[in-house]
Order: structure tokens, then sequence, then C-alpha cells
């Protein structure tokens, strides 16, 4: 019996730590939830699809707030799809001894890897202005061309890679030397965000396309990201999300007039 009590002991402290950690993250992004409720309300051109984006911002202020706003998103829409690499992460440390605070230098360069993808869309916003300049057929053949180069990654070899890296965070990190401590998790944590950038950034693309603030979307889009990374049949989705997405642009492309529906535009052009 004394020998099974501190065992006992120990898993009851893991489960805690784990449970307080779930929350934390669950929390943090309901949060930046919030704030992309918050942002979307005040920017109404940022959810009117493609030609919409940056003509509702004075375009010395475009790049800035697309940063916030883009990092703001990406932890509202990723920090539950990482949450199974982050506990084993967690798990990884602890038995190495390790405190708490190499899994929040993890989560944070997670989403550095992320702020830093966000540098090119932000260094071409001020360009996507321009899309407002379109004709309703230049701009039906460039959202359907963004919506068919996302459906045809999602058959590449690319996907697939980065998806079974998503999807198996413990052989991840095994299989991985990051090293130890601070500097350890930053390697971590960037290096993952680099294999979920590489598994995300194609569907992300369709933000573009149907508006960058379009609520419903990031609803969407972060359901199938969590489907595609926990859901035991998860990696059975990419082929079949691909052929709806490379449908959908093909139809936008022939029928302008669908552009707006697919992002759930009145006609008048004034939000969802």
């Amino acid at each position: 019996m004394t020998a099974t009590a501190p065992q006992g002991s120990t898993a009851d402290v893991a489960r805690r730590a784990t449970a307080v950690l779930v929350t934390v993250l669950l929390v943090l992004a309901a949060v930046a939830w919030w704030g992309v409720a918050e942002q979307a309300a005040g920017m109404r051109g940022m959810a009117d699809g493609l030609a919409g984006v940056g003509a509702a911002m004075p375009m010395e202020l475009a790049v800035p707030v697309f940063l916030g706003m883009w990092v703001t998103m990406m932890a509202a829409m990723m920090l539950p799809t990482v949450l199974p690499m982050v506990l084993a992460h967690r798990m990884v440390v602890r038995q190495r001894g390790e405190g708490w605070a190499p899994t929040g230098i993890f989560v944070a360069g997670y989403l550095g890897s992320w702020a830093v993808a966000g540098l090119l869309p932000a260094a071409l916003f001020p360009l996507l202005a321009d899309a407002a300049m379109l004709s309703e057929r230049q701009l039906a053949v460039a959202s359907g061309g963004v919506l068919v180069v996302a459906g045809l990654y999602q058959f590449t070899a690319w996907k697939d890679a980065c998806l079974r890296a998503c999807r198996s965070p413990v052989e991840f990190l095994l299989t991985h030397d990051f090293g130890a401590g601070a500097r350890g998790a930053v390697r971590a944590g960037m290096s993952h965000g680099l294999f979920c950038l590489g598994c995300c950034w194609a569907l992300m693309s369709v933000l573009v396309v149907v508006g960058l603030m379009n609520l419903v979307w990031m609803v969407a889009l972060s359901l199938l990201f969590l489907a595609e990374k926990t859901w035991r049949q998860g990696d059975a989705l990419a082929r079949p999300v691909g052929i709806v997405l490379i449908g959908m642009g093909l139809a936008v492309a022939a029928r302008p007039e669908l552009l707006r529906h697919l992002a759930g535009v009145a006609e008048h052009g004034g939000g969802m």
C-alpha cells in the first residue's frame, strides 16, 4: 500500500495539471474568439470577401492592424487544435523534471511561427485594395483560382506529411531532437508550427475569398482543422475536402454571382 500511494498521488497531480493546462488554452482561445468578433464588428469590409479586403481600412494602418488581427485569428482558430501536441510536450518535459515554463514557451513558439507566416499576407495586404477595381468576372476567376489551388493542395504529399505530424504528437516529439530547456521548447513549438502551417495554409487561404473576418467560415474551418488533427478518421478528410474546394472554385469562376453567395454577402455589399 505504501508503494502505491505515491504513484496514485503523482497520477492525481498529473491529471490536475492536465486539466489546468486544457482549461488555460481553451480560455485563451475563447478570449481570442471574443477579440476576433470585436474586430469583425469594426471591420465589416474585411468580411465581404476578396473585393472588400483592404478597402475598408486606411492603408497606412492596414499592415499593423492586419498583423494584430492575424495573431488573434490564429490563437482563436488553432489553439484548440494544438492542444494534443501541447499535452504531449508537457508530458515529455515533466518526465525530464522541467517545470511549466517550457510549456508556455512551446505555445509561444507555435504562435510565433504563425505570426512570421502572417508577414507575407501583411506585406501584400495593401495591394489587395486593388481587387475592388477588378471586374466581377476577373474577381470570380481570381477567387476560383484560389479555391482550386487550395483544393489541389489537399492531394499533395506535403499535406499528407504535415497532417501526419500533427496527428501524432508523441511520435513527433520523440523523433525530433529539440533539446531541453527554453531553447528546446522554442524549437519544438516553432517546428510544430511550421508543420501545422504546411497542413492548414491552403484551407486558410479560403478566407481570402470568403472574407478574412468571416466568422461563419472561420468557425467552419476551425472545426475542420480540429477534425483533421484529432478525429480517428480525420486523415481521410483531406481529399473529399479538396474535391469540394475544386468544385467550388470552378463554379465560382463560371458563375461570378456565386461568389457573393459563397461569402454570405448581401447584394448591397454591406455585411454578411
